[in-house]
């Protein structure tokens, strides 16, 4: 009997030191359920710069709203171009964190039924700026930003308001990552050498101003010349 009753009291105890490793205690935070969970370092340092998390923790701990957040994992990162996100701009980077946050509550069962595209605390989901959309197959979850896709890998935390998922990789909103379409510049114009009219035609012959063969007229100006000085001649003699 005490045999049993000191198993039962481990038992507990090892309930409730489970219990304490995976809920923070106090105020939910999300940085805090992020380190409990480990391999999140670099999600950690961008939510702390952009003040993301002073964000998420403030809407939890002062409304009802729920939150859903996509975490990467360190690897996810790692896979990135190097110099990737030190190329971005501080808004971007807020922007980037914000994308993979969402503005209310969904659970692993609701990514089911739930409509695209998601809409997140980055902004407008409408194609070419923020879109997210979520597809499913069987219990696994897809993520897809129209840049990347991603799979929801594990559940790192839920307690009904607050659920945390991890992705293995970075979403990427169109926003920031898209390539932009480049537009195909017209074919510079082709100027056409002006003709020449051909050699022969009379100057009325289109705008060509070539001067006219006049040798013609002047054959026959001379012979009229020479018929007058034969005439006149003529005349003296007789």
């Amino acid at each position: 009997m005490k045999h049993q009753i000191f198993i039962i009291f481990i038992i507990l105890q090892f309930s409730i030191l489970t219990l304490s490793q995976t809920t923070p205690s106090g105020p939910t935070n999300i940085t805090q359920i992020l380190e409990k969970a480990g391999q999140f370092t670099t999600l950690i340092r961008l939510m702390k710069v952009s003040q993301v998390s002073d964000q998420i923790n403030t809407q939890l701990n002062n409304s009802n709203q729920g939150m859903t957040v996509f975490a990467p994992t360190d690897n996810a990162f790692s896979s990135l171009k190097s110099g990737t996100i030190n190329s971005l701009s501080a808004q971007q980077q807020v922007q980037l964190v914000q994308f993979h946050v969402l503005p209310n509550f969904i659970s692993m069962s609701q990514f089911q039924t739930i409509s695209n595209p998601l809409r997140t605390q980055a902004g407008d989901a409408t194609p070419g700026d923020f879109p997210l959309n979520v597809t499913t197959s069987g219990n696994q979850v897809n993520v897809s930003t129209g840049v990347d896709d991603a799979t929801v890998s594990n559940t790192i935390y839920t307690d009904g308001q607050l659920a945390v998922y991890q992705v293995d990789k970075v979403l990427q909103p169109m926003s920031i990552f898209a390539a932009p379409s480049l537009a195909v510049a017209p074919a510079p114009a082709t100027l056409k050498p002006k003709s020449k009219s051909p050699a022969g035609l009379s100057p009325t012959s289109g705008n060509d101003d070539s001067p006219a063969d006049n040798s013609g007229v002047e054959k026959i100006a001379m012979h009229g010349t020479a018929v007058l000085v034969f005439e006149i001649s003529l005349f003296v003699l007789l």
